[in-house]
């Protein structure tokens, strides 16, 4: 059901982004903790940014809090200055460097797009390249980490608030806070209120079971939803900034925060960047909503392709149960599919415990064998590369950043399509039953493709792709499907040339077993 209603938010969301009044499209780091020359384009309006320690995730959300001028903000909030500061003492020999340093931003506004630099040579200043009379754009700006009240000195000064002479002021959480709060939580309250004696605050909770208490004592989970709803629920057209969102959540309460927070982009204009550590989190937004940022060996970050789901598991220590397979596209995935469907049973292993993986083209498959190794997790893939890869180097390229002798395998044939093409054109009778249609009629419609084709002009495996397409198309399956029949019947036939790939995947799914 979440599944569902989040897909229908992304749908919705980015047909509304072009009629948002203000949006951050990008921010453009250079100089700034150790970064260069980094640049981060947000395509959705809810944008999660991700990976490694270190790799400059609350960089980037702290640049982007610098990037508007806040209504009723004072001057030292939402700036540079104050966001990064530099320990400078006037005494002693430790100082922070100091290097030039941009921060760069586009936006679109009420008054059309707009580009503004903050830029630090002895001080820190704003440049608007050139633009006459130009003025920072002006917007509400919601900046929050959610581990809050967790150091000492936070939680003395609150406790402070016991010995005032006068009582705290109160004011009750609205109806649309408690409701945000109470979607992802397991209770319910009779009143939410805030305590607050100038610049402290407390919220103090009663259940309907009766239950009082303070965020004192309060889970984690349950202070961090409960600040996080009376924070934002009621901000419109608002840009909203939350470092590491999943803090004390349960992962089933990070996919109803996540839900929570796209319904309110929408009805409310928000955007919302946030950063996270959790798969759970990057799950809840599409693909163009994903940013990751890799530290590479020489120090500097760089904005990594969206991974799919397989990738994006083992950077999240998420695959080390499970037998991972990294092939080059769709076809590729269905034909390993049908060849687990004949090994798996045979050796009572569970479905569950091999995971088959595509990614773009194999030309990536190096940079994520750097990964996974800077992850712990190389020791549970294996790289699959079409049978065209036979002579190049990726294999080697593979193993070099893998600095282990990683499995490489290859597919038969040139490519898959053009594979399973042949296999089905030299076996039709017998595919005819498995695909659901008759004998005659698989060859006939073959035979109508063949001759449609025969004079294309293209390279053997793009005409097969456009064949197996048709042809999935007239038996109301797609490609992955028939490429995973495929698979399975040949892996059952101990004469195809599937036989050297099958007998190394079985080889290596006893050894995992083991």
């Amino acid at each position: 059901m979440i599944e569902e209603r989040l897909e229908e938010l992304w749908k919705q969301l980015q047909g509304k982004k072009p009629h948002l009044p203000h949006f951050l499209s990008q921010v453009w780091i250079d100089g700034l903790r150790g970064i260069r020359d980094l640049r981060v384009v947000f395509d959705y309006p809810v944008s999660v940014i991700a990976g490694g320690n270190a790799s400059g995730k609350s960089t980037v959300l702290f640049a982007a809090a610098c990037a508007y001028k806040v209504p009723e903000a004072g001057p030292r909030d939402f700036v540079p200055s104050t966001l990064f500061p530099d320990y400078r003492p006037k005494l002693g020999k430790r100082a922070d460097a100091r290097p030039k340093t941009s921060i760069d931003f586009q936006y679109s506004t009420p008054d059309g797009p707009q580009a503004m630099r903050w830029r630090r040579s002895r001080t820190w200043g704003r440049s608007f390249f050139g633009r006459q009379g130009a003025q920072q754009p002006q917007r509400p700006v919601y900046l929050r980490t959610l581990s809050n009240l967790s150091n000492p000195s936070e939680v003395r000064s609150v406790l402070g608030m016991s010995q005032l002479r006068v009582a705290p002021a109160e004011a009750p959480l609205t109806a649309l806070q408690v409701d945000f709060a109470q979607h992802m939580l397991p209770f319910r309250y009779a009143q939410v209120v805030r305590l607050s004696s100038g610049t402290k605050n407390l919220l103090f909770a009663q259940q309907n079971d009766g239950a009082a208490y303070s965020e004192l004592h309060m889970a984690a989970g349950e202070r961090a939803v409960l600040r996080l709803a009376r924070e934002v629920a009621h901000l419109r057209d608002a840009l909203v900034l939350v470092d590491e969102v999943e803090t004390g959540l349960h992962p089933w309460v990070q996919k109803v925060l996540m839900l929570q927070l796209q319904q309110l982009a929408l009805l409310n204009n928000l955007q919302v960047l946030v950063t996270t550590h959790s798969p759970v989190v990057l799950d809840c937004v599409p693909e163009h909503g994903r940013i990751f940022l890799e530290r590479g060996d020489d120090g500097g970050v760089a904005v990594a392709p969206p991974y799919r789901d397989l990738v994006q598991d083992a950077l999240y220590g998420q695959s080390g149960a499970t037998l991972n397979l990294l092939c080059e596209d769709d076809a590729a995935e269905g034909v390993l599919r049908g060849l687990f469907d004949q090994l798996l049973p045979r050796h009572r292993v569970q479905r569950e415990s091999v995971r088959v993986g595509r990614d773009t083209g194999a030309s990536e498959f190096p940079m994520h064998a750097t990964a996974f190794r800077k992850f712990g997790q190389i020791g549970n893939f294996i790289f699959v590369l079409d049978g065209d890869k036979r002579d190049s180097p990726i294999a080697a390229k593979v193993r070099a950043q893998a600095q282990r002798d990683v499995l490489v395998l290859y597919l038969p044939g040139e490519t898959p399509e053009l594979w399973v093409w042949q296999r089905l054109r030299a076996h039709t009778a017998d595919y005819a039953a498995a695909l659901g249609i008759a004998p005659a009629a698989l060859a006939e419609r073959m035979n109508r493709l063949d001759a449609v084709f025969d004079s294309a002009s293209d390279t053997p495996s793009a005409i097969a792709k456009l064949k197996l397409r048709d042809l999935g198309e007239a038996l109301e399956r797609d490609v992955p499907e028939v490429c995973r029949v495929v698979g399975a019947r040949e892996t059952s036939q101990p004469d195809s040339d599937i036989q050297p790939l099958a007998r190394d995947l079985e080889t290596a799914l006893l050894n995992w077993r083991s």
